[in-house]
């Protein structure tokens, strides 16, 4: 064998070796458990909520006022005998109106010992995350929306901002601690 030919072998030995290592950590990732979340746009934007909070979803209709209730609560309405206070997600989040006429769908999501119902401009899809793809939330100035947000995770089509269901549920006492 030419030392041409046994600089050659050697360098064609010395290839597969990070391709091995892309396949390993392609491996580790195809057995990283994957969550589910249900996406919904709030204007252009996308976000997403965890899909084992997920009750249903409704075409939003009748919505019952409630007098002195927080200023994101729309009211609230009757599910099968069952009261669920409705809220204003873009007003939950200190967001402006929607510019365009929206489809208006509301989230009913279980969490804990409450059931609350989110009013979304439109819900997208459910969606696979690895737990791995969701990189830390950003702080903003305005803490109303930081509060609720668990992270964001890069798709093909964009940004996805990943909501804290809990931090949702309207309670007073809770939101004056989180805002110091």
């Amino acid at each position: 064998m030419s030392e041409e030919d046994r600089q050659e072998h050697r360098a064609s030995e010395a290839r597969p070796a990070p391709a091995r290592k892309k396949s390993a950590r392609r491996a580790e990732r195809k057995q990283e458990p994957r969550e589910q979340w249900v996406s919904f746009r709030l204007g252009r934007e996308r976000y997403a909520i965890q899909a084992t909070h997920v009750q249903e979803i409704l075409k939003a209709g009748n919505i019952t006022p409630v007098p002195g209730a927080e200023h994101f609560v729309l009211g609230v309405i009757n599910l099968r005998g069952n009261i669920v206070t409705v809220i204003d997600t873009r007003l939950r989040f200190a967001l402006d109106e929607p510019d365009q006429e929206c489809i208006h769908q509301v989230i009913v999501l279980e969490t804990e010992d409450q059931v609350l119902g989110l009013m979304v401009d439109d819900v997208d899809e459910v969606i696979d995350i690895r737990p791995s793809e969701i990189e830390p939330a950003p702080q903003f100035e305005n803490n109303q929306v930081s509060r609720h947000i668990l992270g964001v995770v890069r798709r093909e089509d964009g940004l996805t901002v990943l909501v804290d269901v809990r931090r949702l549920m309207p309670n007073e006492e809770k939101d004056r601690k989180q805002a110091v």
